[in-house]
């Protein structure tokens, strides 16, 4: 099993360069701001960056990715500060890795997709998200087996025979296709066992929350849900789907935490992790969360956008939240490293995005700060409009006053319900 992180996880922080070409379709600025998320990446996976490269080049090189004179300096570099990964902004060719590898030894050789699935195996607690991570890690090694057995390569016979190297590779290659597609029958039967969960729930109005990884989707959850669900400032603090019933209004619903989205996400763990996205797929509404005080949101937002729409999930009744409205700073002042302390600042930060564009764009828009708990009583007011609308197009004849299960009350009502 592939579970196991390639990355170390004891309390001694492994060190890694990070590597980053700006090309004819990546400038400077974006390299820059991918090789610090890139960075992020790292320390969530528990590694240290020591030194960050960058090489000006059209395209990647076909065989190193970057040409001779950075491989060099790298090297250099390495030889005088060790470390124990390099880990490139960009997917590797198997035949990148293997010339990568015959340079630097004994350094582990990772590309971002590659530490994505690291990171998402540390974190995966339930059986069917370490399954689903297991088969994402699969699907990305099996056409980079070849680099494992180059040490047999010179054990391979003459014309017309097989050496004991080409025979390992072929077993290996064996086990990994078996190993998949007995993971991808394992997940099928969970998947259906999801579905009828699913379909059990479907006399409720279901509610997705999506956007970037990190935006607070889960600190969110949180404060709406009044339930313990797991919130850390890292990327993919949270991979496995929570699901928790509420009542707004008088009108029961179910909320539900995703998994969330990344540039350059691998395609492997979109495949793998089919189950959890159809919580997205199959929910009447969602809670697009973005981070305002990020200075990339909005392509943050687009990256969200074409993964919802590569899913089939880009109709849906959507409300956007400017979540972190404490951390917000306009350009032209200067930036913040902690929360603002005064709740006059964040009064003054709501009637400026109030007032903005981001506001007069989207019919539904609400700016708040999940940790402060500010101006949460207007999503709340959103909400339950749209919950309304869907909630009556599945009881049309539904009269909230004489619901027995729960008391009725005139205004907008957040609680948790029971069971």
């Amino acid at each position: 099993m592939l579970n196991t992180p390639l990355i170390s996880t004891s309390k001694k922080k492994e060190k890694c360069v990070l590597v980053g070409l700006i090309s004819q379709n990546q400038n400077k600025e974006k390299t820059e701001e991918y090789l610090d998320e890139l960075a992020f990446l790292a320390k969530t996976a528990g590694l240290k960056t020591m030194k960050v490269f960058e090489q000006r080049l059209p395209t990647p090189d076909n065989k190193t990715f970057v040409g001779k004179g950075k491989l060099e300096e790298i090297r250099t570099w390495i030889d005088i500060n060790p470390v124990d990964a390099i880990i490139f902004d960009d997917d590797l060719s198997p035949s990148q890795v293997r010339n990568l590898e015959a340079n630097f030894k004994d350094i582990k050789v990772l590309d971002r997709s590659l530490l994505i699935l690291n990171i998402f195996s540390q974190r995966a607690k339930t059986d069917q998200a370490k399954k689903q991570v297991e088969l994402a890690q699969y699907q990305y090694l099996y056409p980079r087996l070849t680099r494992m057995w180059t040490h047999l390569s010179k054990q391979k016979g003459g014309v017309g025979m097989r050496g004991p190297g080409e025979k390992e590779l072929e077993t290996d290659k064996r086990i990994v296709r078996d190993r998949i597609t007995f993971l991808k029958k394992k997940l099928e039967k969970i998947d259906k066992q999801s579905m009828t969960r699913r379909k059990e729930r479907n006399r409720l109005v279901r509610v997705a929350l999506v956007g970037y990884t990190n935006v607070g989707k889960s600190t969110l959850m949180q404060v709406l849900a009044k339930a313990d669900v797991f919130a850390e400032n890292k990327l993919f603090a949270t991979i496995d789907s929570t699901v928790r019933k509420l009542v707004l209004g008088n009108i029961p619903f179910l909320l539900t935490d995703t998994v969330g989205f990344i540039r350059k996400l691998p395609t492997t763990l979109i495949e793998s992790f089919k189950s959890t996205l159809d919580e997205i797929r199959e929910a009447d509404i969602l809670l697009h969360v973005v981070d305002i005080s990020h200075p990339s949101f909005e392509e943050h937002i687009d990256v969200v956008n074409q993964t919802l729409t590569d899913i089939g999930a880009s109709d849906k009744p959507t409300i956007l939240v400017f979540n972190k409205l404490d951390l917000y700073q306009p350009e032209s002042e200067e930036g913040l490293d902690d929360h603002l302390a005064t709740e006059e600042d964040l009064q003054k930060n709501l009637a400026r995005l109030k007032s903005s564009y981001l506001s007069k764009n989207t019919e539904n828009v609400v700016f708040l700060s999940a940790t402060e708990k500010e101006n949460i009583a207007e999503l709340r007011s959103i909400l339950l409009k749209t919950l309304g609308e869907k909630h009556f197009d599945i009881y049309p004849n539904w009269d909230p006053k004489q619901n027995p299960l729960y008391d009725w009350q005139g205004e907008v009502n957040w609680e948790e319900s029971e069971g």
